[in-house]
């Protein structure tokens, strides 16, 4: 017997996964044979076996400490400490201090697109795609601060090289190619409701990726850490594909994070209303995280401070700024995987497709902002909702390019 077939299959049995050998069975040729075992091998069992236990249990809030976290409103600075802010993170931009990373890893397919997310016209009179809107926010700080920023691209399986080959098409919006890099987001299987591994129409490891919470773990793994290292990084602004509006190099950001002396900084918007399903900023336990609005009680949700504020208004936006130190750190720790229950198509003992009728498979995701309760504190700076977040995420109605596509236009055609 082949020594990694022999190995394969004690791991296999250890984790009583013995099913998928019904996979490597069907296959013929001797390159899809080894590339099966290949990826079996690169699966942490231990890992899948935990977290499926982790399945079965609910999260219990009721013995953490919850409480509004401190903000400043970048609308309501002095003049003097604006200035302050400014000068601060202006002198980080322009010494090259400064890197940011887009996460791009889906697909559009909930616009109806057929390719990454990134590559979507939004549907302006000049058929830019987001990829290129985005770009546009790098020109132009390159003018103001004389300096090319590092762009740094996460990609996935799915849409790797379709990402890589629209940016080369496009001649990368004509921003400097060296400063482009692309790397994978991480992917964890896909379980049954028993715990087992399942294989996707392909007669493969049915994958999904896990989470933008697993960037820090990508940067580490892929090499983008050691590269913003070897250039001088200090501060990396990481934000989402879908948010044409995103602001990813701000002076004052930084120029808050560096006066506080802290290790991250994230931007929020005020909720549209109490009960908004957008996860809020907070402290659990003194530790800065954000809330899920299905974690919130009725009345946490309606409650207001002494300015007629909400207490818990602050929504997260996933436009956040971490010190190099800190995505070291956290990028070495594991990070809690929270668990949805999806509808995947995957093979039978027999090698038929089975289209599931309701969700039947467990995907596990860790979320970036779990990664705030690393840390002792943080900053954060509210922002105006017209101005920062236009997201990208339904096809009509609610966070629509139509409604993107408006905010965008509004915000440009500002005096």
């Amino acid at each position: 017997m082949d020594e990694k077939l022999k190995q394969v299959k004690q791991i296999l049995k250890k984790y009583s996964q013995e099913q998928l050998l019904d996979g490597y069975n069907r296959l013929q040729g001797e390159k899809e044979k080894q590339d099966f075992l290949n990826t079996i091998l690169t699966i942490d069992f231990n890992q899948i076996e935990k977290l499926y236990e982790t399945s079965k249990k609910s999260n219990n809030f009721s013995n953490t400490k919850i409480e509004p976290i401190d903000f400043v409103d970048k609308e309501k600075l002095s003049k003097e400490e604006y200035e302050k802010y400014q000068k601060i993170g202006l002198e980080k931009i322009k010494l090259g201090k400064l890197a940011v990373v887009t996460m791009a890893g889906g697909q559009g397919t909930r616009l109806g697109h057929a390719g990454p997310k990134g590559t979507y016209d939004l549907g302006l009179d000049t058929h830019k795609s987001i990829f290129e809107i985005l770009c546009e926010t790098l020109k132009k700080s390159r003018e103001k601060y004389n300096v090319d920023i590092p762009w740094y691209i996460m990609t996935s399986d799915e849409n790797d090289e379709e990402t890589e080959t629209f940016f080369k098409s496009h001649n990368f919006f004509g921003y400097p190619e060296k400063y482009i890099s692309f790397f994978k987001q991480g992917k964890l299987p896909m379980l049954d409701s028993d715990g087992k591994i399942i294989l996707n129409e392909k007669n493969q490891i049915k994958q999904a990726s896990d989470g933008h919470g697993g960037i820090f773990k990508s940067m580490v793994k892929d090499g983008v850490v050691y590269d913003m290292n070897a250039r001088g990084i200090e501060w990396v602004f990481i934000g989402g594909v879908d948010n044409v509006l995103v602001n990813m190099v701000d002076d004052v950001l930084i120029g808050l994070a560096e006066d506080k002396k802290v290790l991250a900084a994230g931007k929020s918007i005020i909720k549209a209303r109490p009960k908004e399903k957008v996860g809020v900023f907070c402290k659990k336990s003194g530790k800065p995280s954000v809330i899920e609005y299905s974690e919130i009680s009725e009345d946490m949700a309606e409650e207001k401070n002494d300015s007629g504020e909400l207490k818990y208004g602050e929504s997260h936006i996933l436009c956040n700024l971490f010190n190099i130190k800190a995505i070291e750190k956290i990028g070495q720790m594991d990070l809690p995987y929270h668990i949805a229950i999806k509808k995947a198509k995957y093979l039978d003992k027999e090698g038929n497709v089975v289209s599931p009728q309701k969700p039947n498979a467990y995907k596990f995701e860790a979320f970036l902002f779990d990664a705030f309760e690393c840390l002792d504190d943080m900053a954060v700076l509210r922002v105006k909702r017209e101005n920062e977040f236009a997201p990208v995420k339904n096809a009509e109605g609610e966070d629509s390019p139509e409604t993107a596509r408006k905010l965008y236009i509004n915000f440009h055609n500002k005096d």
